[in-house]
């Protein structure tokens, strides 16, 4: 793009050169590391059969158990996924099969949604309608005390905010103020890179506020930081790592985006990346958040999630820690979002006793 002939679409900039200084930066050295997976989990990818996608959920639901169930992190957890599935092809078969994992403690269902050309009324019926099947008929998502369920957001095509450059895949430009109005807690669908839709910031966790008269609100916002608060209708967004990898043996610099995927399949080397991103509350440097992401139900992702390559992961993830001498949880979306109150309240060590807690205190 701008050095050395290098070209990344959807980097303007800006974007590029913080992506370059988070690169070359040496490795932090944090306390306790939560690592959370969020699944664009897209059972119907490529015009799929019903058939093929009960195969691709029913692939999730055998095998996840049988290769991680004993698995633990630094309290003994077993590693968790996020799937957030799409709302425009709500099917309760998958919906039941993937709230099996959840009630085995092996993960959470939250909300995906791929939509074009929308309004905000309909978008609002829409969303409320399908979080309440969720949590009424499959005994997903959870309440706050005043009994709103919450819910946690990926935005299909990355288009938040009516944020796709050409206009497409969105339509809702106060999308922001729909979600919160609905019981969003917390987006994560960043990083978009190399897609065009990728904010201007990177490796944050801060809160949007919404400009109605513009799309792409949550280009930028108020960082999340110790004894700081949200501000007024503000939504918490968690982005992933998104930086240039300087990796030896990988010839020219790489995009690392956190996407687990058949041709960027986890291992330790990436794992160095994720933690250069430093992605943490700010004044904390101690808890360090690694948002990744994934589509599952993709076969070429799923042979890696689901395969050898995933469980050597895990087992590296365990012997980096012991030498690096942090420790490390496997978290969900909404658990990670609390753990980013925990440390804006200022606390040493993460609260796990709270982490069942609906949602973040607005």
């Amino acid at each position: 793009m701008w050095q050395d002939g290098l070209k990344i679409k959807g980097m303007g900039p800006h974007c590029f050169l913080q992506s370059v200084a988070h690169g070359v930066r040496r490795l932090p050295t944090p306390k306790f590391v939560f690592f959370c997976i969020a699944d664009h989990f897209e059972p119907e990818w490529n015009g799929a059969s019903k058939e093929l996608q009960r195969e691709r959920v029913g692939l999730w639901r055998s095998e996840y158990p049988k290769l991680f169930s004993d698995f633990g992190d630094s309290r003994g957890r077993p590693p968790q996924h996020t799937y957030f599935y799409p709302a425009e092809v709500y099917d309760p078969e998958h919906l039941e099969e993937l709230a099996q994992l959840v009630r085995m403690g092996l993960g959470d269902v939250e909300v995906h949604l791929h939509h074009d050309n929308d309004n905000e009324h309909r978008l609002r019926e829409f969303l409320s309608n399908y979080v309440r099947s969720l949590h009424d008929r499959h005994g997903l998502l959870n309440q706050d005390s005043q009994g709103n369920i919450r819910y946690a957001f990926i935005h299909g095509n990355w288009a938040l905010d009516d944020s796709h450059p050409d206009g497409r895949w969105c339509g809702v430009k106060n999308e922001i103020d729909v979600l919160i109005d609905t019981g969003c807690y917390a987006d994560l669908t960043m990083p978009a890179a190399p897609h065009a839709a990728q904010t201007s910031t990177i490796n944050q966790i801060y809160y949007a506020v919404d400009d109605p008269n513009r799309s792409k609100s949550h280009d930028r916002g108020k960082q999340a930081e110790v004894g700081g608060s949200a501000p007024a209708r503000s939504l918490l967004m968690i982005q992933g790592p998104l930086l240039l990898s300087f990796r030896k043996g990988i010839g020219r610099p790489k995009l690392e985006n956190g996407n687990l995927s058949g041709s960027q399949p986890p291992n330790v080397d990436r794992l160095d990346d994720w933690l250069r991103a430093n992605v943490i509350v700010k004044g904390n440097p101690d808890w360090l958040f690694v948002k990744l992401h994934t589509h599952g139900a993709n076969e070429a992702n799923s042979r890696v999630l689901l395969g050898p390559n995933m469980v050597q992961f895990h087992r590296d993830l365990k012997e980096s820690a012991a030498r690096e001498g942090w420790e490390y949880y496997y978290v969900t979306a909404r658990e990670m979002a609390t753990l980013v109150r925990q440390a804006e309240l200022g606390l040493d060590r993460p609260d796990f006793s709270r982490l069942l807690l609906p949602g973040v205190a607005q």
